[in-house]
Formats: C-alpha cells, sequence, structure tokens
C-alpha cells in the first residue's frame, strides 16, 4: 500500500502531465473517472468481499495478471482492463477499487466495479455488489470527499468526472448458464426491460448525486464467449444470447438518447462493443488474433469451462503460451491485447462504433 506522502509526490507528477483546458484554466486532474459494473471493468473488489464461499467470483490468483502486472491483481485478464487504458488515455493513475481506498486516498477517481454484479439486484444476490449498492458507495464517496475537499471541490470533481459503466450481461447470463425459468415465465423483451428499467434509474441517481458525464459500454455478442459455445452442440454461437445483446443495446442507446433530452447538461458515450467484438471474431487476423473461439486458460471444449486458475472446484485447466494471440482469455473475458483495442475505439474511434461524442471528447468537455 503506498503511503499518503509517496501518493502526493505521484499525484504531482501526474497532475504536470495534464492538458489544461481552455474554459476556466482547470486541468485535467479534475477530470476524475468514476467505474461500475461487472467484472469486464472490476479492478479487484471482488476480493474485499469475505464470504466463506466458493461463489464469490474472484480473480486474485495466477495466471490472471501475468502479462503485464505479473501477479493477480482482480483483474479477470492477463493483464489491463479496458477501464486501465481509458485511465491511461487520460492521464490519470490505475483507478483503485472502492472497497480498498481509505481516508486521504482519492487520486483521480474510484472503482466501483465487482465481477459478476448485475443491474438486478437478484442477480447473484449476496455474492456481488449489485449495480443499486454501487450507487449508494458512490453517494457515500461524495460526502467524504465534501467532508475533506470543501464542498465546492467535491461538486466540481463529481460534476467534471466521467462516469463509465459496463452492466448486463450477468442479467441474461445468470439464468441462462443456470437453467432459470426466467424466461419461460416472461418475454426476452420484458426481461430487458427490467434490466434497462433499472440501469436508468442508477443513472438517474448518479444524475442526481452531480455527475453529467456519462460513458455506457454496450454488450458483447456474449452467445459467441467460448463459456457459451461449450453449451452448444457444435460450438457455434448462441443465437439466444446474442439477440438478448442486440435487444440490450437498441434499448440502452434509446434510453440514452431520451435522458440527454430530458436531463440539462446529460453527455453521454456509447460504445458499440457488440460489432468491435463481432469484428474481431469475423476477421482475426485484420486485428493481430490467431484463435477467437477458444480461450487462452479455462478446460473443456473451447476451454470454455470457467476453470483458470484452478480455483473453483476443478484443478486441472490449460493456458496458452501467448494470450496476446487470443481474444479471449478466459471463458468469459477478453484478454489484456483486446481491451487495448476496445480501449482505443473508446477513446478516439470512428463514430460508428463510439458515438454521439468519444471518452476523449468527455474528458475535455466543460459540460453545464
Amino acid at each position: 500500500m503506498l503511503t499518503p506522502t509517496l501518493h502526493t509526490v505521484l499525484f504531482a507528477v501526474f497532475a504536470s502531465l495534464f492538458v489544461s483546458a481552455h474554459c476556466d484554466n482547470r486541468s485535467w486532474k479534475d477530470a476524475a473517472l468514476f467505474i461500475f459494473g461487472d467484472s469486464l471493468n472490476d479492478a479487484g473488489t471482488n476480493a474485499y468481499l469475505y464470504l466463506n464461499t466458493t461463489v464469490v467470483s474472484r480473480s486474485n490468483f495466477p495466471p490472471y495478471g501475468e502479462t503485464f502486472f505479473h501477479h493477480p491483481t482482480g483483474r479477470y485478464s492477463d493483464g489491463r482492463l479496458i477501464v486501465d487504458f481509458i485511465a491511461e488515455h487520460a492521464k490519470l493513475p490505475l483507478i483503485p477499487p472502492y472497497l480498498q481506498m481509505k481516508g486521504g486516498e482519492f487520486m483521480g477517481g474510484a472503482n466501483f466495479a465487482s465481477s459478476g454484479a448485475g443491474a438486478l439486484v437478484e442477480t447473484y444476490r449476496g455474492y456481488v455488489v449489485d449495480l443499486k449498492t454501487q450507487l449508494k458507495q458512490l453517494e457515500q464517496l461524495e460526502k467524504k470527499l465534501r467532508k475533506e475537499m470543501g464542498s465546492e471541490k467535491a461538486k466540481r470533481i463529481i460534476k467534471d468526472g466521467v462516469y463509465l459503466i459496463s452492466i448486463g450481461s450477468n442479467d441474461y447470463l445468470f439464468p441462462l448458464l443456470y437453467n432459470s425459468t426466467l424466461f419461460q415465465s416472461i418475454s426476452m423483451e420484458d426481461s430487458v426491460g427490467m434490466v434497462i428499467g433499472n440501469i436508468t434509474n442508477v443513472l438517474e441517481g448518479m444524475y442526481k448525486v452531480g455527475g453529467r458525464k456519462f460513458a455506457m459500454i454496450g454488450i458483447l455478442p456474449f452467445g459467441c464467449v467460448p463459456g457459451m459455445r461449450a453449451l452448444t452442440r457444435n460450438g457455434s454461437c448462441s443465437g439466444e444470447a446474442n439477440n438478448l445483446a442486440k435487444l440490450h443495446n437498441i434499448a440502452l442507446t434509446s434510453v440514452l438518447t431520451k435522458l440527454e433530452t430530458r436531463l440539462q447538461g446529460f453527455e453521454y458515450s456509447y460504445f458499440d462493443f457488440y460489432t468491435a467484438t463481432r469484428e474481431r471474431i469475423q476477421h482475426p487476423s485484420k486485428y493481430g488474433f490467431k484463435e477467437v473461439e477458444t480461450a487462452c486458460c479455462g478446460s473443456g471444449p473451447y476451454r470454455g469451462n470457467f476453470t483458470c486458475g484452478g480455483k473453483r472446484g476443478v484443478n486441472k485447466f490449460s493456458l496458452c503460451r501467448h494470450p496476446g494471440k487470443y481474444l479471449f482469455f478466459d471463458a468469459f473475458h477478453p484478454t489484456e491485447r483486446a481491451n487495448r483495442q476496445f480501449a482505443q475505439l473508446m477513446w478516439n474511434g470512428n463514430p460508428t462504433i463510439i458515438k454521439p461524442h468519444t471518452l476523449k471528447a468527455l474528458f475535455k468537455h466543460e459540460g453545464i
């Protein structure tokens, strides 16, 4: 753990690198990054959930983290996540999990994301920090900042910050993987409506706290991840899962457009994760990948059994030698190489993939 003195030194170093904004002579150091969601964004939150059970989704063991950190950090990847590269682009340090932070340790943001979390409280209830609870943690942090920094500075940090969110996949994966009767009792459209409704409520809650800039990551074609391919007869993509992802993404973009119209100063960026991932599955060599169906780490068909690290009841697993050649590191999560590419698209990509604002634009915007 870094000492407060070293924190101060590092903060000064990072601050010196920030580009000054034209309005009000503010620097990028005031544009914090607040991260929410699931395992795509989790930088180690679940390692702090001390539950005597194997149900908690954790990755704080080898070979996770081997490529960049050379030790496990709680990230579901061989190295850095999308949010880590976004922080790098924004000239911020790696954003720590909120549960890891102590008094006076605020440095450029907080990561509330929890592996396995969903927009629905019922998704892995009791074993994750769900999205609604993550909002409550943001409210707690805002109060701490006001107490430690003063009301005006805290208000500016909250207002100018970018709120990066990845959520929803687990709400659909949970019933698909565990043979839930959810899709038998209600339609896919109604299920998506429940998820989007909860996301909308949380976005409105973040806006009420003071947030104005929101970066939403859509759902990838999760029917094509190794963990889902392993469940199909011939290793093809699950059409049911991909249809859910499409319905979710359409509904999410619609809600974001409505919120922009209804809430003064609301700005957003939507990342078409579905198209970006599909492109790499269909044209792997174009993006430097050799394997896009089988995971680097795991067991069973397509290494789609979620056994990477041998800590989930099955000790045996296989590990590839070159993760950078793979699109997926384990049954459900991208490799660092893929995360780097996705982050670059989010930061300054083509408007067909990231719209209506890039992350670069959100970090430079003053808002209202």
